[in-house]
């Protein structure tokens, strides 16, 4: 077992926060900003890369800070150690409305593939590294482009993602298709591919856009209902239009009459 063995608790519903439980001398990794809380004797270590310790010397730690910043994440993670005598503990939150996904990556091969931002905590020794997409087409058109976050290891990992998860089992030869922003992670022995909408009118009118990303089998895929693109975008939409101003009531007759009229 090179990971750290960590035990967890999960709290809340919708916006939820996950609580790790470290026995003396544990250690567990998390994105820069993820703490909520955490007790006494827990000492916080910022870093470079992952802390996975695989990349050995000055030059394994900035190969491994870039590979993040090519994820669009930070170029540091933050560790926290328990120094005391007994168990301490340390929690995380999910910066949006959403589930956190415990991953036991030593039972699925050792390895997990998953969207940019998905990452959360792991225990010491995950590491959190890039995975580019081969085809073409799915790096243009997958909704997460030629690059995912990729955990390797054989600990847990703490993912999460918006709306409700739900977990899928592919047998060898099923496929399956979602809309590309929903897809949250994934096996490495998924097949994940590209497929156009068909027909003219459903791809110009269907609002599903003009892609799906089809996954086949076998492994298994995590699937989230409120991407948090989604949920921005509809933010953003019915936010004021000007400073100080009101939403004139979209979605009603009046507010749309008004904006018709050329309204301000």
């Amino acid at each position: 077992m090179n990971n750290h063995e960590i035990d967890y608790k999960i709290h809340g519903d919708d916006m939820q926060f996950v609580e790790v439980e470290l026995d003396p001398q544990e250690t567990v990794v998390a994105e820069a900003g993820a703490l909520m809380m955490m007790e006494d004797h827990i000492e916080m270590e910022t870093i470079f890369g992952d802390g996975s310790g695989n990349g050995g010397g000055l030059f394994g730690k900035i190969m491994g800070a870039g590979k993040r910043v090519l994820t669009g994440e930070s170029l540091f993670m933050t560790t926290f150690t328990n120094t005391g005598t007994g168990k301490r503990h340390v929690s995380f939150a999910s910066p949006y409305p959403g589930k956190i996904i415990p991953m036991d990556l030593s039972e699925h091969s050792g390895k997990i593939i998953c969207q940019k931002d998905a990452f959360l905590a792991a225990a010491k020794g995950v590491s959190v590294g890039i995975e580019f997409q081969r085809k073409l087409g799915t790096g243009f058109f997958g909704g997460e482009g030629f690059i995912m976050q990729k955990l390797e290891g054989d600990g847990l990992a703490f993912v999460h993602a918006g709306g409700t998860i739900i977990e899928k089992k592919l047998q060898p030869g099923e496929s399956l298709r979602v809309d590309t922003g929903c897809l949250v992670a994934m096996t490495h022995d998924i097949d994940y591919s590209i497929e156009t909408v068909k027909g003219v009118k459903t791809a110009l009118f269907g609002g599903e856009g003009l892609f799906f990303a089809t996954l086949r089998g076998p492994g298994t895929v995590w699937i989230q209902s409120l991407p948090f693109s989604r949920l921005a975008s509809r933010v953003f939409a019915s936010a004021p239009q000007i400073p100080g101003g009101s939403s004139k009531g979209e979605g009603s007759v009046a507010g749309g009459l008004f904006d018709l009229l050329g309204g301000k």
